[in-house]
């Protein structure tokens, strides 16, 4: 038995050969090659919407494109190998125009200086240089440096000091822009916790009141 089983070659996708159109799956490629094979036209032609319409069951989110029924047929082309003589409703594509790769669109604006803190933070330090020096200018940058601490604390170490984040103001700014000496922010609470997007964790205390909630009311449902 085990000597039978050893002979019996197994298909696997892996050595067939690659698919043009994989979301059609292989048994759409051996429709489209029997249908070749039908040397009467007009009987190729029958076949060719018939698996039209297999394709627009096995693939049906190209309805949601515009014309379709001319993607199908397109489709059934690239298929075919561009190897289809048939009465088609469209034109045939052109295999060259088909396999053209997009031009890569070039990315817009400088690399981001530090990404922990994004793009937007540069903006704001850059229209900051253009402000004439003021207490609201002051209050300005204090904002701007408590929202880039939490920010940093987000992605970086659990604890930073102001002059480190002062620093990174004035780097950021190629030192066009100065804090203000004696800037002080306010003190981060010990319970405070700073998260990375997308992650479902309580902050703060409220936390900790849902867990202790939980937990003693645990013993009452028995």
């Amino acid at each position: 038995m085990e000597q039978t089983q050893n002979n019996i070659g197994l298909d696997y996708n892996t050595e067939r050969e690659k698919l043009d159109m994989p979301e059609y799956g292989r048994n759409v490629l051996k429709m489209v090659e029997l249908m070749k094979s039908i040397p009467d036209r007009e009987k190729r032609t029958q076949q060719a919407r018939a698996i039209i319409k297999v394709m627009e069951l096995l693939n049906p989110q190209v309805r949601t494109l515009d014309n379709f029924d001319h993607k199908l047929w397109d489709h059934l082309y690239m298929i075919a190998g561009y190897d289809l003589d048939v009465d088609s409703p469209y034109p045939a594509p052109e295999e060259a125009e088909m396999k053209t790769r997009p031009v890569p669109i070039p990315m817009k604006g400088e690399k981001i200086k530090a990404t922990h803190y994004g793009r937007n933070i540069e903006k704001i330090i850059g229209l900051l240089c253009a402000e004439p020096e003021s207490e609201v200018k002051t209050e300005m940058i204090r904002a701007l440096a408590i929202y880039m601490r939490q920010q940093y604390l987000i992605w970086n170490k659990d604890s930073v000091s102001d002059e480190t984040i002062f620093k990174d103001i004035e780097k950021l700014s190629d030192h066009k822009l100065k804090v203000p000496e004696g800037l002080k922010l306010n003190q981060i609470s010990q319970d405070t916790q700073f998260n990375r997007p997308g992650l479902n964790i309580n902050v703060g205390q409220g936390g900790g009141k849902n867990r202790n909630y939980r937990k003693n009311n645990k013993g009452k449902r028995k």
